[in-house]
């Protein structure tokens, strides 16, 4: 019988996930039932939820449990398939987990769209990154022409795509990054009007020099000491798409909340967290947006690419120490 290999969570990480927190193993392929899908995973993607699933924290799902697959969304090939809808050869995206192969419900898989792009395109501006970005932005932070726009995690991968659909809009966009590569990449590639490295210039300081009428929309990605230095800089009815608080999901103690929390009724500002999912019924449109913008060369994207499936956990914390641009995944 053939053989899988898979990472199973051991314990749930105390502060930054470590190897030892899981188990990877090797298992055999089980028969499939009616209706389900053999798939060999080839793309699995890291993201900062990925932390949080391996938590006991509430969350927007449930937790992995302890002793399970280690949860992971992905694309890969369908190898064998009992569902009508599915034939060997089909790429698919989905839930994959972290295994190399996953005997999936056919209802839980998507086709990926007929698009001449590379594969890991559908990893990043025309997937969950992309779609991440674009409802966000557009559907809560609903940025108008000459607005001021300021993107925090820029050099991400969903932090990346928001500049550049701001910009689309019309709007002046700052980014917010940890290196002066990364700026480098967000100003002269990606057309971001102004980029702060935080890690050598005073955050509030630079805000000041570079959104001198204030801030109009702020797409939250990181949380903590840079929430409360926007939160002051913010426009009256000023809008904060809260995507991610990336700084504190290794925290081991209490997080405080925002210090500047009253700004949010003295500006009258919109804060309101969003999953991809809310907007699960636009995908099909977003994503053909999304593609003529890509075909149009109006969105540019990167990748980081780890090879194997037993670097997955380790890799995972690039995303916490900043060491991706763009999309982050492992590739097998």
């Amino acid at each position: 019988m053939a053989k899988n290999r898979v990472f199973r969570l051991k314990v749930r990480p105390q502060g930054e996930a470590k190897a030892s927190d899981f188990e990877l193993r090797e298992e055999p392929l089980e028969l499939l039932s009616k209706d389900q899908i053999l798939v060999k995973v080839k793309y699995l993607s890291l993201d900062p939820t990925n932390r949080i699933w391996m938590s006991d924290m509430p969350q927007y799902m449930p937790p992995v449990e302890v002793g399970d697959v280690m949860r992971g969304l992905g694309i890969g090939m369908v190898e064998e398939s009992q569902s009508p809808n599915f034939k060997k050869g089909d790429l698919v995206s989905g839930l994959l987990g972290w295994q190399e192969y996953s005997k999936v419900e056919a209802a839980s898989l998507s086709k990926l769209p007929q698009w001449d792009v590379p594969l890991d395109a559908h990893m990043g501006p025309l997937g969950m990154t992309g779609w991440t970005a674009y409802f966000g932005l557009l559907n809560i932070g609903q940025p108008k022409p000459g607005e001021t726009v300021v993107v925090s995690a820029a050099a991400g991968a969903v932090g990346s795509i928001v500049g550049q659909i701001a910009k689309i809009q019309g709007c002046h966009v700052i980014g917010l990054a940890g290196s002066d590569e990364k700026c480098h990449w967000l100003k002269e590639e990606l057309g971001f009007d102004g980029v702060i490295n935080y890690k050598k210039e005073h955050l509030g300081k630079a805000l000041d020099r570079l959104c001198p009428k204030g801030i109009d929309v702020y797409f939250e990605n990181v949380g903590g000491e840079v929430l409360d230095m926007i939160l002051p800089r913010m426009n009256l009815f000023g809008r904060i798409p809260l995507c991610g608080l990336i700084s504190s999901y290794n925290a081991e103690d209490k997080v405080p909340g925002p210090y500047q929390f009253s700004q949010i009724l003295m500006k009258r500002l919109k804060v309101q967290g969003f999953i991809v999912f809310d907007f699960a019924k636009d995908i099909p449109a977003a994503t053909e947006q999304l593609g003529q913008w890509l075909k149009d060369g109006r969105i540019r994207y990167k990748s980081t690419i780890v090879k194997g499936l037993e670097k997955a956990p380790e890799a995972m914390n690039m995303l916490f120490k900043g060491e991706n641009t763009g999309k982050l995944f492992i590739e097998l």
